[in-house]
């Protein structure tokens, strides 16, 4: 199992961006299969995007074409870029290692508003 630090949540205006980080400590990053989920007030946390330990990609139909998530085993990282960001984007940021065990980073907030 690995330990997940998320960080560069903050707030941005419509159609800014923002680059999410991941650090992950312990064994296995690199063999993991990983993903980025968010969680807005009041509803269910949700997948954003997730990546295998091959780098095959998926994208939440509500993101795709803007946000991109990518990986660096060399220094354990995972990130989340978030391009032309909506209103909608605004949420609870959350970093999971999905395989071969599960475990949650603390989150990191994200607020898009003018």
């Amino acid at each position: 199992q690995v330990q997940l630090v998320e960080s560069g949540g903050g707030l941005v205006q419509p159609g800014g961006s923002l680059r999410l980080s991941c650090a992950a400590s312990g064994s296995g990053f690199s063999i993991s299969h990983m993903g980025w989920y968010r969680q807005a007030p009041g509803k269910q946390r949700a997948l954003v995007a997730r990546i295998s330990n091959t780098r095959d990609t998926t994208t939440a139909d509500s993101v795709k074409g803007r946000f991109t998530v990518s990986r660096d085993n060399a220094k354990n990282m995972l990130y989340l870029q978030m391009n032309d960001l909506k209103p909608e984007d605004t949420a609870v940021y959350y970093c999971k290692q999905e395989w071969p065990t599960s475990s949650w980073g603390q989150g990191t907030q994200v607020t898009v508003s003018s």
